[in-house]
C-alpha cells in the first residue's frame, strides 16, 4: 500500500511545510452553504452583495478556513492528525473564483503531549487573505505494516 498514512509525531520538525491550491469557485460556495447552512446573501446574491462594502459575492471566510483542513488533514501532519484548535485573522476577502494557496508550516513540536503547532497562511496572487495558528494532535507512530 502507497497511499500517505500520515507523519508520526517524532518525523515532525519545526520548519517543515505543505500547501495545496484551491479555486473558490460558486460550486464550492453553494456546496458549503448547505451544508453549513449560511446563505448569507454576501456570498449567495450578486446584487445584494454589489451594494455592499465588499461590492460583489465573496467566500465564506469558513469555507477559506476549510481549506487548512485540508492540508492538515492529508499532508503535514497528514492522515491521523485531529484538531485541537485553530485561531483564525481575515485579513482581505477571498472572491468567487479566486485560486487560493493555502500553507501550513510547523511551528513547535511537543512530542511527550503529541501536539503540533502550525503557521497557516491563505494567499491570493501573493496577497495574505487569511492568517491562522493551528494545533493538532498527533499520532505516536504510523500504523505498522500488515
Amino acid at each position: 500500500m502507497n497511499e500517505f498514512e500520515g507523519f508520526a509525531i517524532t518525523e515532525l520538525e519545526v520548519g517543515q511545510s505543505a500547501e495545496i491550491v484551491r479555486v473558490a469557485d460558486d460550486e464550492s460556495v453553494r456546496k458549503f452553504a448547505e451544508v453549513s447552512g449560511d446563505f448569507n446573501p454576501l456570498h449567495m446574491d450578486e446584487e445584494y452583495a454589489k451594494k455592499s462594502p465588499f461590492r460583489g459575492r465573496i467566500v465564506h471566510g469558513a469555507l477559506v478556513a476549510s481549506f487548512v483542513s485540508n492540508v492538515l488533514g492529508n499532508h503535514l501532519p497528514g492522515p491521523g492528525a485531529v484538531f485541537a484548535g485553530m485561531t483564525i485573522r481575515f485579513e482581505r476577502p477571498v472572491r468567487i473564483g479566486d485560486s487560493v494557496t493555502t500553507r501550513a508550516t510547523v511551528t513547535e513540536v511537543d512530542v511527550k503531549a503529541r501536539r503540533v503547532k502550525l503557521a497557516c497562511v491563505c494567499e491570493v496572487d501573493g496577497v495574505v487573505c487569511m492568517e491562522a495558528d493551528a494545533e493538532v494532535i498527533v499520532r505516536k507512530r504510523r500504523k505498522s505494516a500488515a
